[in-house]
């Protein structure tokens, strides 16, 4: 019984750093759940009983995030940390290669907040799909 070994796509130190800023729910788009990241965006982490619970929960939502996403040339912390902290400007996607759209988000504030706002509920599934083509 040979168990296949699934490479270490997201990392529960940046999980923790994003913690800190959980009440935005960053930690949850990180480990690819959006519709609570959302809850928590607009609820400030379950006025703070869901973000104090969630420092329990990231070792379980890792090893998730783990299985679920494909590993490869873009590393997913990285683009996490892009566009947490610089997604506005389209950081994270020049790093994923896509420079036109990176372009569009540094003259237009993430399209007008918008697109970086959509970027947090598919940016895990957008790197998935470009590892994938870059196998």
């Amino acid at each position: 019984m040979n168990a296949v070994v699934r490479p270490d796509t997201h990392l529960k130190t940046i999980g923790y750093l994003l913690w800190i800023f959980g009440f935005t729910g960053a930690h949850r788009f990180y480990y690819g759940r959006p519709i609570s990241g959302t809850i928590w965006f607009f609820t400030f982490g379950l006025f703070g009983i869901g973000w104090l619970i969630d420092l329990f929960l990231i070792p379980s939502m890792d090893r998730q995030a783990d299985l679920r996403f494909r590993a490869g040339r873009i590393n997913y912390s990285v683009a996490w940390l892009l566009q947490t902290f610089l997604g506005i400007f389209g950081i994270h996607r020049m790093y994923m290669g896509k420079w036109i759209t990176g372009i569009l988000y540094l003259f237009t504030g993430g399209l007008f907040l918008i697109g970086w706002l959509y970027d947090f509920w598919t940016l895990n599934d957008q790197i998935t799909i470009r590892n994938a083509s870059n196998a």
